[in-house]
């Protein structure tokens, strides 16, 4: 699967405080492909699947024919939203799992499946399940988890993009300012969420510029 370089997550919590949520979050999603953003992934940990749901098929809805849209953690509502695809986490559904329920569907769509990782032993094991792309990370601290990983810093992803020719994304405290170092140290994209939230037209403007 070829990689955009910048990969947006929208995280849900991002916009928890505005009146309408849901309409802040799909406005920032407009922005972001208009700016020329060309995959979402959309993040939610807190909502109830019901609330998930009516969220991601709204997000489905603005990216359609415009954007990759990818779930985070949950391969049954990314199919209940025909998303094109799900990024698994280490404690949630199997690759090899959401993989066999994704073949089962019979309606001639290919699915991704992104699988993060947050050492070398994991990106090595990730490089013989049936992901698309194997993300690493944090690279550096970051704010949007509340029990982040051990942060893996640029030689972690050196490591990894040596341990794997998959496409690999970094997530992690990547902001426009350290995101050339990032992509020079092997990542062929960069998930982002904090660093395009208060202008985000302007940011993928500039992430895009400085990746090239």
């Amino acid at each position: 699967m070829p990689l955009p370089t910048l990969y947006p997550i929208l995280d849900f919590s991002s916009f928890a405080a505005k009146s309408n949520p849901l309409r802040a979050m799909v406005s920032f999603a407009e922005q972001l492909l208009a700016a020329g953003a060309t995959i979402i992934q959309y993040r939610d940990k807190a909502s109830d699947a019901r609330t998930f749901l009516v969220n991601a098929r709204e997000l489905r809805r603005v990216t359609l024919s415009k954007a990759t849209f990818i779930v985070n953690d949950r391969t049954d509502l990314a199919l209940a939203c025909d998303a094109d695809g799900v990024h698994l986490g280490q404690d949630d559904l199997s690759p090899t799992a959401a993989r066999k329920i994704f073949d089962q569907i019979k309606d001639g769509k290919t699915r991704t499946i992104g699988f993060s990782t947050h050492n070398l032993a994991q990106v090595r094991e990730a490089d013989s399940l049936p992901v698309d792309y194997i993300a690493i990370g944090p690279v550096f601290a970051t704010g949007s988890k509340a029990n982040p990983d051990p942060v893996v810093g640029l030689d972690g992803v050196r490591a990894a993009r040596a341990a794997t020719t998959k496409p690999l994304v970094a997530i992690g405290g990547i902001t426009r300012a350290n995101a050339r170092e990032v992509q020079a140290a092997g990542a062929d994209s960069v998930a982002v969420i904090s660093d395009l939230l208060e202008s985000p037209a302007k940011a993928v403007a500039d992430f895009l510029r400085v990746l090239g």
